[in-house]
């Protein structure tokens, strides 16, 4: 089965942490933190986002195995969100 993201964060979806729509159905493109009720949790920019997700560099790379630093995680951010629904053009 194809790994699908939070095409607002870039986290790996799972049923359990899907957002909801505004009739209080799953939404499979987003996470609940990220879009709930059929809005976005935050208003902010797609750098706001990266900025935001930086923090968690620490659990990304104990769940990946990866040992990036902020500024390298931040790098591979800027080249993978825009392909998301949320920040593409």
């Amino acid at each position: 089965m194809e790994q699908k993201f939070c095409q607002s964060c870039g986290m790996p979806l799972t049923n359990e942490i899907l957002g909801t729509n505004t009739d209080g159905t799953l939404n499979e493109d987003y996470y609940i933190y990220c879009y709930k009720d059929g809005k976005f949790a935050q208003d902010m920019t797609m750098e706001q986002m990266i900025d935001h997700c930086a923090q968690f560099t620490d659990e990304i790379n104990k769940q990946s195995g990866q040992n990036l630093t902020q500024e390298q995680a931040k790098d591979m951010m800027r080249q993978f969100f825009p392909h998301l629904k949320r920040w593409k053009k």
